[in-house]
C-alpha cells in the first residue's frame, strides 16, 4: 500500500513519515548547528545512541533527501554529513523546538 492510499494527502502524516524515529530530530539539529559533521563526532555528541541506530537513521534521512553524505577515499576513511537544501528547510522548526525546550527544561528537572 502506498502512502497516499494509506494516509491520503495529509501533510502532517507525510512530514512525520520522513522524520519519525527517536533520534532523527536530534541528528537533524546537530547537523543544522554544525553545518558539516563527521560520523564519529556526531556519534559522540549523541551518546547513548548505538552505532547501528545512528547509521540506520542517517541512511533513512539520506534516502529521504534531508541529509547529504560525503565520503572521502582517504586512509583512514572520512565521512561527513550535512543537511541538504530540503533538510535546511526544517531549520525554523528545529530552532522553535530548541527554544521551546530551553524555556522549559529547568522547570521539568526535579
Amino acid at each position: 500500500m502506498d502512502f497516499n492510499s494509506k494516509y491520503g494527502k495529509c501533510p502532517i502524516y507525510y512530514t512525520i513519515s520522513k522524520i519519525q524515529g527517536k533520534w532523527k530530530w536530534a541528528i537533524l539539529y546537530k547537523l543544522y548547528k554544525s553545518k558539516v559533521i563527521r560520523y564519529n563526532k556526531l556519534w559522540n555528541d549523541l551518546k547513548p545512541i548505538a552505532h547501528r541506530t545512528l547509521s540506520k537513521q542517517l541512511k533513512e534521512l539520506e534516502s529521504d533527501g534531508l541529509v547529504h553524505r560525503e565520503q572521502y577515499n582517504e586512509v583512514p576513511p572520512r565521512v561527513e554529513y550535512s543537511l541538504t537544501n530540503d533538510g535546511q528547510t526544517l531549520s525554523p522548526i528545529l530552532e522553535l523546538m530548541s527554544d521551546w525546550g530551553s524555556e522549559r527544561i529547568n522547570s521539568d528537572i526535579k
